[in-house]
């Protein structure tokens, strides 16, 4: 098992999540579980994966007022996962208070708290045109990361154009997250800012997040056996 890669489990629900991980030989990996699977299965998906071993990256971009994303962080708390998420354009009070709340849970489980910075669904051209945010997409996604850093923030989910920059800013322990992973030839879909596992891993991502390069490949378990191996030896593409 590779700790550092993170497969999106994209399912609609527990049944076909547990079929595709049964079938393809891929109990026990770190898996994200977002708002699809989430929203339909509740806590229960989480302890079905625990059961089964695997690492949890619980996915949800909590963004509301910091008492609601506190109490929300709270009951996260209880459920052990290894890392989950905020907006950083929640603000750094609503950072604070979601770390607060990870804190003070009835668990005493370490899980992490990240930031997502700019969606790699984005560019550029939206940053600027369609919200309204002036400067450069590098230099904002650093300043967030700076921010959910001196809010308590664990490290921040980026672009891997981005990560190399955050981790000069923030150092070396604060951590990089990276969606956006193609394995080479892979069709990039609705993401932007794409990278593959070992163009991720020289330009400072900690922990990758990959899906559909997987989960719709001819053989998943090849496919993902392939983005270990790229991780590994640096097959940049």
């Amino acid at each position: 098992m590779n700790k550092h890669i993170y497969l999106a489990l994209d399912f609609p629900n527990w049944e076909e999540t547990k079929q595709f991980l049964d079938e393809n030989h891929l109990q026990g990996i770190p898996v994200k579980v977002g708002m699809e699977l989430f929203y339909k299965e509740g806590p229960a998906v989480i302890e079905n994966l625990k059961q089964d071993n695997h690492p949890i990256f619980l996915d949800l971009k909590l963004h509301d007022i910091p008492t609601t994303v506190m109490r929300a962080m709270r009951n996260i708390s209880s459920l052990g996962v290894d890392i989950t998420n905020v907006h950083a354009l929640g603000g750094n009070e609503m950072i604070k208070f979601a770390k607060e709340g990870l804190t003070s849970g009835s668990s005493n489980y370490d899980t992490k708290l990240i930031a997502v910075t700019i969606l790699t669904s984005m560019d550029q051209n939206v940053l600027n045109k369609e919200l309204r945010i002036p400067g450069n997409l590098e230099d904002n996604a650093v300043y967030f990361a700076e921010s959910a850093k001196e809010s308590g923030a664990d490290g921040v989910v980026c672009s891997v154009h981005e990560a190399t920059a955050i981790k000069h800013a923030c150092g070396d322990s604060f951590l990089t997250v990276t969606p956006g992973i193609r394995l080479k030839e892979a069709n990039s879909n609705d993401q932007k800012r794409i990278a593959t596992p070992g163009f991720a891993k020289e330009n400072g991502s900690d922990y990758i997040v990959i899906g559909r390069s997987v989960t719709q490949a001819e053989n998943p378990y090849e496919a993902y056996q392939q983005a270990v191996e790229e991780w590994n030896n640096g097959v940049k593409g």
